[in-house]
């Protein structure tokens, strides 16, 4: 369970602030983003990643830039029925030890991974712009939006997961708390790749529960 003293030594949630590409030195950080993201990125084979290790078959599809459908953003591997099942059989695997963390552990993973994307904030929104076509401002506020997520459920989970005592009656003493349930599935769609999918997928997670993620087939880049 949480204590009051954790959550609170944390700083309060604040929104990640969105780039202001008025400026000339944004503009150009993002630029040169795109052109690392177009040279150390693009075209990759991406493998499907299963309980903790990669799988790789030879039936791939390609994920192409909408504004130049000749540019391969990446290569992927199809999942068959049999990957599937692995996948689900990993998650509840899983799911026996993730289960039994603390929401300190849990909270902590979602605001050091929301400390990575943040890092690499640039480097994410040039691949959702190569990806989905989105332009400059909209793929950094959804960047934004997924690094809010992170920290805010963190938060979230430290304050929730102390019990709360429920209306009082006569000879009952009653609380309420939140346990995992066991591992989900996310299906995220294409037009928020990485907002949508990052958000779905943690709130599970840092509740305690597992998650098998199937991304959108147009834009699977951005969760890979």
């Amino acid at each position: 369970m949480s204590s009051p003293a954790i959550a609170d030594a944390i700083a309060p949630f604040r929104n990640e602030q969105s780039s202001d590409f008025s400026h000339p030195e944004t503009r150009a950080a993002f630029a040169a983003a795109l052109a690392h993201v177009r040279a150390e990125e693009l075209g990759r084979l991406y493998s499907l990643r299963i309980g903790g290790r990669d799988v790789i078959h030879p039936e791939t599809f390609e994920s192409t830039n909408p504004a130049a459908p000749s540019e391969v953003v990446g290569r992927h591997v199809i999942a068959t029925p049999e990957d599937v099942d692995a996948a689900v059989r990993a998650a509840h695997a899983a799911f026996a030890s993730w289960s039994v963390t603390t929401a300190e552990q849990r909270a902590d993973f979602l605001r050091r991974a929301a400390g990575r994307l943040r890092e690499s904030r640039h480097d994410f929104s040039a691949l959702m712009v190569l990806e989905v076509g989105k332009a400059w401002d909209e793929a950094d506020g959804e960047t934004a939006e997924a690094i809010d997520l992170m920290e805010w459920y963190a938060r979230q989970m430290l304050e929730l997961a102390a019990p709360r005592e429920l209306t009082p009656l006569p000879g009952e003493d009653t609380e309420f708390f939140y346990v995992p349930l066991g591992a989900g599935a996310v299906i995220s769609p294409w037009n928020f790749p990485l907002a949508l999918a990052t958000g779905m997928m943690t709130a599970a997670v840092v509740a305690g529960n597992t998650v098998v993620l199937k991304p959108a087939s147009a834009s699977p880049t951005i969760a890979a």
